[in-house]
């Protein structure tokens, strides 16, 4: 119950009336938010594990964060977790599966991107590397471990089992997540940088 009012009220952070109602009157970005959540369900329903719920997949939130900012990156996570509800093979619980794989993920990237945009040079190659490359990897074993801490927290697995079965995979799985969110947003960049909500032609590219 704590896990899902706790979902719940990050996601609510996320509402702003007039970004909504620019939703609802623009059929594009809508088709996008959904394109968006349709590829992270898809990813997230190729996965790998040993115990139960202990799974290892592509996140990919780091490159929708980027393309769709955090606020509708969010509702995106959402409506991904929701398909990954009703139609995974196996029982997930569903306020966990969204706070580790969507909620946290998202926030977490969008701070990355935030400090990268302050606090170094606005070039395009350092957008690639450092908002999407690196922040991409960094989220995935972000996710792992923050993962780990709650399932020990909740009594599901002792910290032992967590780390000899379960935390080395943040480790292995950082440079396929990097990977496939550096090269996403390489490609949207490149092809329609418009598309791109965190991404200002002005700034990254007139240096």
């Amino acid at each position: 119950m704590m896990t899902f009012m706790f979902a719940i009220f990050a996601f609510a952070m996320s509402l702003d009336k007039v970004q909504y109602g620019a939703l609802f009157r623009n059929s594009q970005r809508q088709i996008g938010i959904l394109s968006c959540a349709l590829v992270m369900a898809l990813l997230w329903q190729v996965q790998a594990g040993i115990l139960p719920s202990l799974n290892i997949h592509i996140l990919a939130v780091t490159a929708v964060t980027l393309v769709l900012g955090w606020r509708l990156s969010l509702l995106s996570s959402l409506l991904a977790s929701l398909l990954c509800y009703f139609f995974a093979s196996s029982e997930i619980n569903f306020s966990s599966f969204w706070l580790l794989n969507g909620i946290l993920p998202v926030y977490i990237s969008y701070a990355l991107f935030v400090v990268c945009y302050h606090y170094l040079p606005r070039h395009f190659f350092i957008y690639i590397f450092v908002c999407a490359f690196i922040s991409g990897g960094l989220v995935a074993a972000l996710k792992i471990i923050l993962s780990a801490v709650y399932f020990w927290s909740i009594g599901l697995y002792d910290w032992q089992v967590l780390k000899d079965n379960y935390m080395f995979y943040s480790v292995i799985m950082w440079f396929p997540e990097a990977m496939l969110n550096g090269m996403a947003i390489t490609l949207l960049i490149t092809y329609r940088p418009h598309w791109v909500r965190t991404f200002y032609d002005k700034e990254y590219l007139d240096r």
